[in-house]
């Protein structure tokens, strides 16, 4: 198992000057909210306003600006659950390169949509992101195609760990940030980034009760496979591959703690972010609002939590808002 340093601190410096002029510095605000609740400081990192909707620009950027010419004419693919597939796309379009994007039928169709406007090729298959890393392998053997995967990539990692980056500029005195944890490229990158500059800051990886694959990996202490389940943090699905080559390590060695939440507890962040804050967010940008407010968690100064992305589906959106507390068809948790 590769070791914490296969992606360094310097590959994140090199990678957020790569990628600067691409993607946006977005903003970080206090929440009055929050910080009351809390009693401490919190502040959001409003990364949902990043170009795409969430934080995959960074990351497939800097692959993307990392390809030799002919990689590019070749052509990209990546196996997404619909932000790093929509990330891809536009900055594959950006360089004149063709993305393809493979995803499985628990991606929610105006994700889908969304890449297939952007100009990529879009293969729908099966029921869990392992279907859709098996058509990935196949492109990749038959048609020669480029694989920039979602998450566990050194370069996808330190691009975004750039993300850590911004948030020590604009608030150096951070004690505690919750990231959202799926495969761990956004956790491992922005873990890297602020445990370089200060190894006191404290980084609480959280996820949903449902599938939550990295949880999962790290209490066996190897990578494992979990059943894909439908959540309002649709983002947050999928495995982390039994051959997972950084981003286990790495959030083995930097996270300091995991929180899971509730289906009820991730829709009450979602209604938060939109009543309180005034921000619209889908269910894994919203976990780090709904993990201080399920006191979850504890911080022993200011906290910064991650919105990751806004691409929610407004139908969901809207049910959310009114009180839902569960997907269509399932019962509350």
């Amino acid at each position: 198992m590769p070791s914490t340093s296969a992606v360094s601190f310097q590959d994140i410096i090199v990678a957020s000057q790569r990628i600067a002029s691409c993607v946006r510095h977005t903003p970080l605000t206090r929440s009055d909210a929050l910080s009351e609740r809390a009693g401490q400081p919190v502040h959001l990192k409003l990364e949902h306003h990043q170009t795409t909707g969430s934080f995959k620009l960074r990351g497939a950027t800097n692959a993307v600006l990392s390809l030799a010419a002919e990689e590019k004419r070749r052509g990209v693919v990546a196996a997404s659950t619909g932000n790093h597939g929509r990330a891809l796309a536009y900055a594959a379009r950006a360089e004149g390169a063709v993305a393809t994007i493979c995803m499985s039928r628990l991606v929610p169709k105006n994700k889908v949509e969304e890449i297939r406007r952007l100009g990529a090729r879009v293969h729908i298959v099966g029921n869990s992101q392992d279907d859709a890393q098996r058509e990935v392998d196949r492109l990749v053997r038959e048609e020669g195609l480029v694989a920039v995967p979602p998450f566990d990539d050194a370069r996808v990692i330190a691009g975004q760990g750039s993300l850590g980056l911004e948030i020590f500029k604009d608030c150096p005195e951070v004690a505690t940030v919750l990231v959202p944890l799926s495969g761990g490229g956004l956790a491992s990158g922005v873990a890297a980034a602020l445990k370089a500059i200060n190894p006191a800051i404290r980084m609480i990886g959280i996820t949903m009760e449902r599938g939550a694959a990295m949880k999962a990996s790290l209490d066996a202490g190897k990578p494992v496979a979990v059943v894909e389940e439908e959540s309002f943090a649709d983002s947050l699905g999928g495995g982390i591959g039994l051959e997972n080559s950084f981003t286990f390590a790495m959030c083995r060695d930097l996270l300091d703690d995991v929180v899971l939440l509730s289906e009820g507890e991730i829709a009450a962040g979602m209604r938060h972010a939109y009543s309180i804050e005034r921000e619209v967010v889908e269910g894994a940008g919203a976990v780090g609002i709904a993990a201080l407010l399920a006191g979850k968690v504890v911080s022993p100064g200011s906290v910064v939590a991650i919105l990751s992305g806004r691409n929610v589906d407004m139908e969901v959106h809207r049910r959310v808002v009114n009180g839902a507390t569960a997907l269509a068809g399932k019962d509350p948790a």
